[in-house]
């Protein structure tokens, strides 16, 4: 893998006057091309931001139009040699990027080595606030309904969560606001919304009513909550937070919202308990697990609004509003529901 450590300009080198520099991984992924946007827009996060400069660290150099104000780090979280000198004058680090594909050893590399090596620049080079995205899949199984930060015990159930749990202690040793989001919509998702499309064919019913509470956000929402977070007015202390919308969100709505759009088949009228429902998921194997259509069907809802308070951001309406404005990705990556 690219691992050079050179980037578009040399680092630190050409900056405005008075403009910080923020030092971003993952700003080509899902929640990191969101983030990226809010950091290079101070209106996305609320007035009284200075105008900031991204120090992206990618393995390749986006191709196309490039956005004004980032400079291109070619390096790899695997690679401790090209992240060296990558902090280096940076007023906020923020470190979105992580492996979340079902090689073990990969997840170890980049998740847990990564970050250790990331946050220890970090460290080093004094950035002045270091932000960690990290997962509510730590918690493990559910249900969970209306759970503060630490008020159960992390007990994470795969690799991806078991590393990314692992790499929130380096982070924390840095310093850093550590995000737990739950579910997450929009541009770039290749998880929730294709994983709750293919629940909803094998399983055509509601599940249990529909009735299970998630915590959900919107990319767009949590990229202006990053922002605000990384070099926002009100310095948020450093700690774990819940980065979901403060609302929970019923399940039922989220896919009735999702059929309204087109992007999921309308909502069965049959109800079927839970263990129904699994029995049927058993018999119709597909990419989805048992436990991932648990995640879904069941409460886990996580209390989230300090963080947005502390940070001094509204959260907006909710992501059942942001939906009609996702549609078109979705409908253009997923098809629209019902299309043979």
């Amino acid at each position: 893998m690219a691992g050079n450590g050179e980037g578009e300009g040399a680092r630190g080198a050409g900056e405005d006057e008075g403009v910080g520099t923020v030092v971003l991984t993952g700003a080509t992924g899902f929640i990191g091309s969101h983030a990226l946007r809010a950091l290079l827009d101070p209106d996305t996060a609320g007035g009284g931001r200075p105008a900031v400069r991204v120090r992206a660290l990618v393995r390749n150099v986006p191709d196309g139009e490039r956005p004004d104000r980032v400079e291109w780090v070619r390096g790899d979280l695997t690679d401790p040699a090209s992240l060296r000198g990558l902090c280096e004058g940076a007023r906020a680090v923020v470190h979105l990027a992580s492996y979340i594909g079902g090689d073990e050893r990969r997840c170890e590399a980049v998740n847990v080595d990564g970050t250790r090596t990331l946050m220890a620049e970090a460290a080093r080079a004094g950035a002045g606030r270091v932000v960690q995205l990290s997962t509510a899949a730590v918690y493990g199984a559910g249900p969970h309904r209306g759970v503060a930060v630490d008020e159960i015990a992390a007990e994470p159930v795969s690799a991806v969560s078991r590393t990314r749990l692992a790499g929130e202690a380096y982070a924390h040793r840095a310093g850093a606001v550590v995000l737990r989001p739950g579910m997450v919509l929009g541009a770039g998702d290749r998880w929730v919304v294709p994983g709750l499309r293919e629940l909803v064919e094998r399983v055509p019913a509601a599940w249990d009513g529909g009735r299970a509470l998630q915590t959900v956000v919107a990319a767009g929402d949590l990229g202006r909550l990053i922002a605000a977070v990384a070099v926002g007015p009100s310095a948020v202390p450093p700690g774990t937070y819940h980065a979901g919308h403060p609302e929970p969100v019923r399940v039922g709505d989220l896919l009735a919202a999702l059929a309204a759009v087109g992007v999921l088949p309308p909502r069965p009228d049959a109800d079927w308990p839970l263990a129904v429902c699994r029995e049927r998921l058993r018999a119709t194997p597909g990419r989805v697990s048992e436990r991932q259509f648990a995640l879904a069907a069941e409460d886990h809802w996580y209390l989230a609004d300090e963080l947005w308070k502390r940070a001094g951001v509204d959260p907006g309406p909710g992501p059942l509003s942001r939906l009609p404005g996702m549609a078109e990705w979705y409908r253009e990556r997923l098809g629209r529901a019902g299309d043979g």
